[in-house]
């Protein structure tokens, strides 16, 4: 397929990617109204089953315009057709009359989306490099009021990562540049790898990169420079990996509000914390800190005993 052919088809899934935000707006805003047209309102769960379509359609939304290279990721859009088909098939061998045409209308415009998306997740498949997991590249920096050799010698201490950084949950050093690094992955499923030190220069950079047939393929570098008017030290991280459940894995988390951009820099504030104060300060009113899925699990502020 060719490179105009190509971004063609991106614009397609763009624009499914849109059908999708407003399709599941619409079923979580009125879900009684599209119950009755699409003619299962007689059932209990009906307005549980089309919030539910609704949420799924909002996460196929974020997959698709949350992508540089949205057309492979139409097969999500397929799959819930799938699932969508077989819903209306069983609600219509259980209805009779009005109600059983409702249904069959739903089915075919149903079958009508789904032959747009199939014919646009095919022509995704023929897109050169369709088959290539491209690598997320994260920056962050942050400003730190210590000497640039003391923040260098705890940060290349590679054990003490897992003190700010939130999803680290250990990182053991081995022999000859090597680490071995475990992780909390998507739906609290651990991932482990092996990662090597590329490049070191004593108080300025580390840079690593994972070994061969890691669990999760990452890169990165930190960089240390003296903040300008002796404020301390400026430390700069880049990070390149891939999604441990690729795209789909990656847009699912900037849905729930836990974009790994934020969680980077979020995990600079921590290490700033440990620098200068020694700890993560957390305060009363925020036991679990600023992560965004941690909000809801925090309390109200209580004064100051």
């Amino acid at each position: 397929m060719s490179e105009a052919n190509g971004h063609k088809t991106d614009r397609l899934a763009c624009g499914l990617g849109w059908a999708s935000l407003g399709l599941g707006a619409v079923q979580l805003a009125a879900p009684g109204a599209v119950s009755r047209f699409s003619g299962i309102d007689d059932s209990a769960w009906s307005r549980v089953v089309v919030r539910l379509v609704g949420i799924r359609e909002l996460f196929h939304a974020a997959v698709l315009l949350g992508s540089r290279r949205p057309a492979p990721m139409v097969w999500t859009r397929v799959a819930g057709d799938a699932m969508d088909m077989e819903l209306l098939r069983r609600a219509m061998s259980h209805r009779e009359g009005a109600r059983r045409r409702r249904v069959m209308a739903a089915s075919a415009a149903v079958a009508g989306v789904a032959a747009a998306d199939l014919y646009t997740a095919v022509r995704a498949n023929r897109m050169p490099g369709a088959r290539t997991e491209p690598t997320t590249s994260l920056r962050a920096a942050i400003t730190v009021n210590r000497p640039r050799n003391e923040v260098y010698r705890f940060w290349h201490d590679f054990e003490n990562l897992p003190r700010f950084m939130a999803h680290l949950e250990s990182v053991e050093t081995i022999a000859g540049g090597y680490s071995h690094w475990k992780a909390k992955g998507p739906w609290k499923k651990a991932v482990e790898w092996d990662a090597e030190i590329i490049e070191e220069l004593s108080d300025e950079v580390i840079a690593w990169r994972s070994v061969r047939d890691a669990t999760v393929r990452n890169s990165g570098v930190v960089r240390f420079t003296d903040a300008p008017g002796g404020r301390g030290t400026e430390v700069r991280v880049e990070i390149h990996y891939d999604p441990p459940a690729g795209k789909v894995g990656l847009a699912f988390a900037r849905l729930l509000g836990e974009h790994p951009e934020q969680q980077v820099s979020d995990d600079l504030r921590r290490f700033k914390q440990v620098m200068e104060t020694g700890e993560v300060a957390r305060s009363e009113g925020s036991p679990e800190g600023t992560r965004a899925m941690r909000q809801v699990f925090q309390h109200a502020a209580q004064p100051v005993r």
